[in-house]
């Protein structure tokens, strides 16, 4: 007589474990990105170590804070009002230092990613509403991404802009193909972009030779932001393109790729190490978001040349204006690196949103083929209808998508994280939690202030 079949052994990669005494009520057994769930060891010896092991999904999260959509803001931003909008650049990425590090905790912690914890928490159409929201914001920014990868294509190799668009499409099968190596390979790709980007605008400034103490008090508040509304729309364009509500959800996903010990003592270790990454990639965005807005207020504002806001008049203005031959190229050859890498972080996050808000699995190359078709439609059909003249301001149009959508995940984030109940003795500190209130604050009376502004345009005497 046989023996009884023992139960199935279920892998730690592939089961999220989770404590009895805090946490979420789970609706299902399911880990965030299963493929990749638990599957790069931390546990070496020295801090060193530590801290390489756990450096990677930091700098995916901060690809998203210098995607095309950035460009396209930043470039207005720095030739329209010079230095002056740098302060909504340094308070953008400070807020998402921030935001990021309430994701690493709520990942860490409780083996839920946003997207689930929202599912597990709210009612049924509450997270409908918030699912919703958030694919209109992924939405936002593949359009970013795929207009910016067509411009780059399109200065560098002459390529009609509307096929530029279509052509992003085959950037689906090279994700796919990374996965297939594992979760490092697209890190160490991600990272090696982030240096591309970082070199070129590293010999834009060099070149630029901006003024240096103007840039330096630009970093300083301005009363520009609230006084001219059309200062107001690009630094709200600013801020919806810095703090990006799809990283939110992909952080707290992609943070628990790495094997730590699912104790509270190796929580907190992780939570420690996390955080570093993720702010030491942000910095890099700070620099690279910094970077573009001082070259276009070096060689455009300051040259009288303010209505440059196009990323093609500034790549055929730059060469002349800086006079080195290589600026225009390297402009767009960093153009093209940030937008192929921003579609990395964008096949992920519509994953991880789907899955975790709708506990619905599609094939990963049929989700990016949907995510990426409701980007390419509307770039289709204004460059169609319009013109590619269009491209840039349907760029900042996005951006400004993207920070409305912002309080429907910063909300439900800071309420977690500052919950007792989910969060046990990991809940935010009460200085924490009224900096990320605040934060979640600012971005809703910035948001009510252009709306008003807009609607009130609309009605005003002409």
């Amino acid at each position: 007589m046989k023996p009884p079949a023992a139960p199935p052994a279920t892998s730690s990669s592939a089961a999220p474990h989770h404590r009895s005494t805090y946490g979420f009520r789970r609706a299902d057994g399911m880990a965030p990105l299963p493929e990749v769930y638990r599957s790069v060891s931390v546990s070496r010896a020295g801090v060193f170590r530590k801290l390489l092991a756990f450096a990677g999904p930091g700098y995916l999260v901060a690809v998203g804070y210098m995607d095309p959509g950035n460009w396209a803001t930043d470039l207005q931003g720095g030739s329209r009002f010079g230095y002056s909008l740098l302060f909504v650049i340094l308070l953008s990425n400070l807020i998402a230092m921030l935001l990021q590090a309430l994701c690493v905790k709520l990942g860490v912690v409780t083996g839920r990613d946003l997207a689930q914890a929202c599912r597990d928490h709210y009612s049924r159409p509450v997270g409908i509403f918030l699912w919703l929201a958030c694919e209109l914001a992924i939405a936002a920014c593949d359009l970013a991404e795929v207009l910016g990868s067509a411009i780059a294509l399109q200065l560098l190799f002459g390529l009609p802009l509307i096929w530029g668009v279509c052509l992003t499409v085959l950037d689906v099968f090279v994700v796919l193909l990374l996965m297939n190596f594992g979760f490092r390979w697209i890190e160490a790709l991600v990272l090696g972009l982030i240096v591309i980007i970082g070199g070129c605008f590293a010999y834009e400034i060099f070149v630029a030779q901006p003024l240096w103490r103007d840039a330096a008090a630009g970093f300083l508040p301005s009363s520009t932001i609230v006084t001219d509304p059309a200062a107001l729309y690009i630094a709200i364009g600013i801020l919806g393109a810095t703090v990006m509500p799809h990283n939110l959800y992909l952080h707290s996903a992609i943070v628990q790729t790495r094997d730590f010990q699912r104790t509270d003592p190796g929580k907190r270790e992780a939570i420690r190490y996390a955080t570093i990454d993720s702010t030491v990639a942000l910095l890099f965005a700070l620099f690279i978001n910094a970077a573009i807005l001082i070259l276009a207020a070096a060689a455009f504002h300051a040259t009288g040349r303010a209505e440059v806001a196009e990323i093609k008049d500034a790549y055929e203005l730059l060469t002349p204006v800086l006079g080195a031959s290589l600026a225009s190229t390297l402009f767009a050859v960093a153009l093209l690196a940030s937008g192929q890498n921003a579609t990395i972080t964008g096949t992920l996050a519509g994953q991880i949103v789907m899955e975790g808000f709708l506990n619905l699995r599609l094939p990963p190359w049929l989700r990016r083929l949907i995510t990426r078709s409701i980007a390419i439609v509307p770039a289709v059909i204004v460059i169609a209808v319009y013109g590619e003249s269009k491209a840039t301001d349907l760029l900042v149009l996005s951006q400004v998508i993207l920070s409305f959508q912002l309080p429907f995940a910063v909300i439900p984030l800071v309420q977690f994280t500052s919950s007792r109940t989910k969060m046990g003795p990991f809940v935010n500190h009460p200085v924490t939690a009224v900096l990320a209130w605040l934060c979640a604050a600012t971005i809703i009376v910035l948001n009510v202030r252009l709306l008003w502004d807009t609607v009130s345009g609309w009605f005003a005497p002409a």
